[in-house]
């Protein structure tokens, strides 16, 4: 009932513009109806010099910078045409941005109802910051990792590949997000490990172990996301694809996917040292038995787990730093600490945290037994 009525509203909002921009009179009779405007358009712009800028107060005391800038169109249809932009005004702006002459920023021409063009800055251009970027992470991955580094960056890059062009197709296409996240991070997974380790026994076991704790992770955010009432629609980016497209998603499944995904990336670490692990105490003492194989590997797995989970729970902390600055905040409605953690946004983070440590905790005897098995026999 409650994806029904979230969507009926979605609906509404989509078609109320194209409702009000209708031949018919719009208000009290004898009106004449809304002219219709043209489309905004998009196009990269170089500031050339900033005709005047100014300081401003917010209501805390905290400073920020207005300007009125000089820009020149670098692409579109006013290619070469010289733009003012007057960003000095009454109005705070708190995604406005600071600029200095060479800038290349992004500009939205909004045409307004006078007929006048309104022009605004609505970010930087990055492309060429980021394509650097990348350069220097992969030259360094190569010079330090040698094969071993340029394997990882195949595999990284499949990974992308596999996640842009199979399961975000899949998810807004209608399928299950939890099926398709178990299926994609297989895939993942696979494509690191085999090109790791190659077509071996090792390789077969981590795979095995792999897919059992994926399952094991699906079954346990599926069951917390359901035992604490999530929806799935408390972050800002479901609003925002409801708002651009006419996909039909799953909104709880979407979240379960994205915990599933999320442990995609320590969970081949856990399990490939467990794997590891096991191998080496192996050949070092060839009568290990199976159980003292165990203890022994497993007491090396509890000792890489703390790291890990300490690990996942960071990057989730840091994923999630401007909730978790709501712990301070003691306004409505974030007064108590019992508010605070009951609120969707931050319960999702505790559960997506929680779903990744048990996952990994359990990674760590599956792999521990499923290793000691096949690698040592059946004793």
């Amino acid at each position: 009932m409650k994806k029904t009525i979230i969507s009926l509203i979605a609906i509404l909002l989509l078609i109320s513009p194209v409702m009000a921009s209708a031949d018919e009179p719009v208000g009290d009779a004898g009106l004449a109806p809304f002219p219709e405007l043209a489309t905004s358009t998009v196009f990269k712009a170089q500031v050339l010099s900033v005709i005047k800028e100014q300081e401003q107060s917010r209501s805390n005391g905290q400073k920020y910078t207005q300007q009125d800038v000089l820009l020149k169109a670098l692409d579109g249809d006013i290619k070469g045409q010289e733009i003012t932009y007057y960003g000095i005004g009454d109005i705070d702006v708190l995604s406005s941005m600071y600029v200095k002459p060479g800038d290349k920023v992004f500009m939205l021409a909004s045409p307004s109802i006078d007929g006048s063009t309104q022009y605004y800055i609505t970010d930087h251009v990055r492309s060429g910051n980021l394509l650097l970027m990348c350069i220097i992470f992969v030259l360094l991955i190569l010079w330090v990792g040698k094969k071993q580094g340029a394997k990882s960056l195949i595999a990284l890059i499949l990974s992308f590949v596999i996640i842009m062009a199979i399961i975000i197709p899949m998810i807004l296409h209608g399928y299950s997000p939890v099926a398709v996240a178990v299926f994609g991070s297989v895939l993942i997974l696979a494509v690191i490990i085999y090109l790791t380790w190659g077509w071996t026994q090792k390789s077969h076991i981590a795979m095995l172990s792999i897919i059992a704790s994926l399952i094991v992770t699906g079954i346990a955010s599926w069951f917390f996301t359901a035992f604490t009432k999530l929806t799935g629609t408390a972050s800002e980016d479901i609003m925002s694809l409801l708002s651009v497209g006419t996909f039909v998603v799953d909104f709880r499944g979407l979240l379960l996917a994205g915990m599933i995904l999320g442990t995609v990336g320590v969970l081949d670490d856990v399990i490939i040292s467990q794997i590891s692990s096991v191998e080496q105490l192996k050949e070092a003492n060839p009568n290990l038995s199976s159980l003292e194989l165990i203890k022994r590997t497993s007491k090396i797995g509890i000792d890489h787990l703390s790291s890990m989970t300490n690990t996942l729970f960071l990057a989730y902390a840091g994923a999630a730093l401007p909730l978790l600055c709501l712990f301070y905040v003691k306004q409505e409605p974030f007064l108590s600490f019992s508010q605070i953690i009951n609120n969707e946004m931050i319960s999702t983070e505790i559960v997506r945290t929680l779903v990744g440590s048990i996952c990994l905790t359990l990674a760590v005897p599956i792999s521990t037994f499923s290793a000691a098995y096949f690698l040592k026999g059946k004793k």
